[in-house]
C-alpha cells in the first residue's frame, strides 16, 4: 500500500513537471512567433518606405531632365542606383547581418546619388521654382523621414524579439525551435562624425 502511494506520488510529480515544461514550451513558441511576426511586419514597412522613394525617382528624374538635359551622367547614375536598390530582396524570416548590410549599402548608394542630383539642381533656378519639382522634392524629404521612422521601429521590434529569445529559459527553447537573433539596422561607417562644412 505504501509503495503504491509513493509510486503514485512520484508519477504525479513527473506528470506535473512534464505538463509545466510542455506549457512553458507552448507559451514560449507562441510568444516568439508573435515577436517574429512583428519583426517581419516592421521589415515590410521598411521596404515599403524604401519602395516609395524608388517610386518617386522616375518622376524626379523626368522633371529634372526637362530642365537639365545635359546632366545626363548624373541622371543615369540615379536611374542605375534605383535599379540596384530595387533588386535587393530580403526574407525577413531569414534575414542575416550580411543581407541587411548589402541592403543598406545599395540604399545608401541611392541616397548618395539623389543628393548629387539635388546639388545639381542648384544650378537651375527655373527648375528650383518649378511646382512639380518642389512637390517631388517635398515628397522625397517626407519619404526620407518615413524611412528613418520605419527603420527605428524595425530596430525596436528586433530588440523586443532578441531580448525575448535570449532570456533564460527562453534561450533553451529558442535553440530547440530554431529562433535565431535578428540583425539591427546600424549607422553607416563614419556616420558618427559630423560632416565638415566649408564656405
Amino acid at each position: 500500500m505504501f509503495k503504491n502511494k509513493t509510486l503514485l506520488a512520484v508519477l504525479s510529480v513527473i506528470v506535473l513537471f512534464a505538463f509545466l515544461i510542455f506549457t512553458t514550451a507552448i507559451n514560449f513558441y507562441n510568444t516568439a512567433v508573435k515577436y517574429e511576426e512583428q519583426v517581419s511586419g516592421q521589415w515590410a514597412n521598411v521596404q515599403s518606405a524604401y519602395q516609395r522613394r524608388a517610386d518617386l525617382i522616375p518622376n524626379l528624374v523626368e522633371t529634372v531632365k526637362g530642365y537639365a538635359a545635359h546632366e545626363k551622367e548624373t541622371l543615369e547614375a540615379v536611374i542605375k542606383a534605383r535599379a540596384e536598390a530595387t533588386q535587393v530582396k530580403i526574407d525577413p524570416a531569414n534575414i542575416t547581418p550580411e543581407q541587411l548590410q548589402q541592403f543598406q549599402k545599395v540604399q545608401s548608394g541611392l541616397a548618395g546619388v539623389l543628393k548629387s542630383l539635388l546639388v545639381t539642381v542648384e544650378r537651375y533656378p527655373d527648375l528650383k521654382a518649378d511646382k512639380h519639382f518642389l512637390e517631388l522634392q517635398s515628397q522625397l524629404e517626407g519619404t526620407e523621414n518615413r524611412i528613418k521612422v520605419e527603420r527605428d521601429r524595425y530596430n525596436k521590434a528586433v530588440k523586443e524579439y532578441n531580448q525575448f529569445i535570449r532570456k533564460f529559459p527562453n534561450n533553451f527553447y529558442a535553440g530547440i525551435f530554431g529562433f535565431d537573433k535578428k540583425p539591427y539596422f546600424q549607422g553607416e561607417a563614419g556616420a558618427e562624425k559630423a560632416p565638415e562644412v566649408k564656405f
